[in-house]
């Protein structure tokens, strides 16, 4: 009779771990997402795996998890595949963000898409889960396919965008154009405004933008580019933008050398330093990538020194076009590059910045209130989420059922075959 244990255990216990697997919800791996940080959301929006994405996913930084099984959610999709652009939070209602620039492409199928640049501009409102397209003034057309880029925002809602590339396709001649100007968009009236740099100030792609309380930007990394040629920034002359001045200024920084890169993250503490993470330096001829970093640095933007922290704990791996948040104490990596063979991957990290180490796990301070979600859910991810689970539910019980009928037939196949019991029925014949 064993058999029929191993079908009625497969019946009681089987379904919950087919439930299980059936209702993981997990992004697939991709790099050159964008990202933004949402109270206690942390957004990924579209990115890439050899075709552009729309997706738009979120990890739940509410509860604490570890980051073998980060709480993954997912949102609305945007309205276009999206890669190597750039997001900023409104400060005004803390809950819209804005997606500037970017490669923005139709995709046609799970292998085809092209490139169409449709809108520069696209917000997300993540309280309704509703993706719309703003009407904008002044609009600078030369920024309409603007990439490569990384924007700020003042508590003013304005946002800050210097430089980047723009791309068509590998037809083109030039492929890219490279651009050293500032443009700004005012959320708060819609309005664009453009500022020509002259030429001492580089083109400039592939960098971190950080904005400090003083109103400076601090851009660090990069490429400087021109039709001619490209060349990594070196990063021991620091490119600074004021925002009340609209001038520029050089930072020479000392301390640590840092190997010069591009497509790394980079946080701002609570202390005025930056923390940057990986990067990566490409091959000039192809594009590609040719070296993948894994080295954490930190500018003190007061002394303007650069320092590189002991780190223990099983460190991450070597990432570039990655994504980076600061939540409490933890700097959160997510997703990128690894080599230049592993192009996509969907892993987190999480460095506790307080003693610079590797953590395995995402802990919320259990003497204090966890920060709540500042937006209502209504008709968003919320709902999304439960049905999801309301599918996953009617799988599980279709499971069920059918695992019912095939231990049913089962019993009766193993009753004729060995013709060991005799079970009389209404309906059936005695064996």
């Amino acid at each position: 009779m064993k058999p029929l244990y191993y079908i009625l255990f497969f019946v009681i216990f089987g379904p919950r771990y087919i439930f299980f697997i059936i209702c993981q919800n997990v992004p697939s791996p991709r790099s050159q997402q964008t990202s933004s940080l949402v109270g206690t959301r942390f957004y990924f929006f579209g990115g890439s795996s050899k075709i552009p994405t729309n997706e738009v996913w979120y990890i739940d930084l509410s509860n604490s998890f570890n980051i073998s099984t980060p709480p993954w959610h997912s949102d609305v999709v945007m309205p276009v595949g999206y890669g190597l652009g750039t997001s900023c939070l409104s400060p005004i209602d803390n809950s819209s963000v804005f997606l500037v620039g970017g490669r923005t492409s139709i995709i046609t199928s799970a292998t085809t898409f092209y490139y169409a640049y449709i809108s520069s501009v696209y917000k997300f409102n993540s309280k309704t889960s509703q993706w719309t397209t703003p009407t904008i003034n002044n609009f600078n057309s030369s920024f309409t396919s603007r990439n490569e880029i990384q924007a700020v925002i003042d508590n003013n809602g304005k946002i800050f965008i210097f430089g980047g590339n723009d791309y068509f396709d590998s037809t083109t001649t030039p492929i890219f154009n490279y651009y050293n100007d500032i443009n700004t968009l005012d959320i708060t009236t819609m309005t664009w405004s453009t500022q020509t740099q002259p030429q001492s100030v580089f083109s400039f792609y592939g960098y971190t933008a950080t904005l400090l309380p003083n109103g400076l930007i601090v851009y660090i990394g990069g490429t400087r580019g021109s039709n001619i040629s490209t060349s990594s920034d070196n990063i021991v002359q620091i490119q600074v933008f004021d925002t009340k001045s609209y001038t520029w200024s050089t930072k020479p920084v000392s301390g640590s050398t840092i190997t010069s890169r591009r497509y790394h993250s980079a946080v701002l503490t609570q202390d005025g330093n930056i923390i940057i993470y990986g990067g990566a330096i490409h091959n000039n001829i192809s594009g590609g990538i040719a070296y993948v970093f894994s080295d954490i640095a930190v500018l003190n933007t007061n002394s303007w020194v650069w320092s590189v922290p002991n780190v223990s704990g099983t460190s991450a791996p070597p990432l570039t076009q990655h994504s980076a948040a600061l939540y409490k104490n933890y700097m959160i990596l997510a997703f990128g590059a690894s080599s230049a063979s592993i192009l996509y991957t969907n892993n987190i990290y999480i460095l506790d910045i307080k003693n610079y180490t590797w953590v395995t796990t995402f802990n919320i301070p259990t003497t204090t209130n966890p920060a709540r979600q500042t937006q209502s859910n209504g008709n968003s991810s919320t709902d999304h989420d439960s049905s999801n689970l309301y599918i996953g539910i009617g799988i599980g019980m279709g499971v069920i059922i059918l695992a019912v009928v095939l231990s049913v037939i089962g019993f009766f196949i193993y009753k004729n075959r060995h013709k060991q019991e005799i079970i009389a029925t209404p309906g059936t014949f005695n064996t």
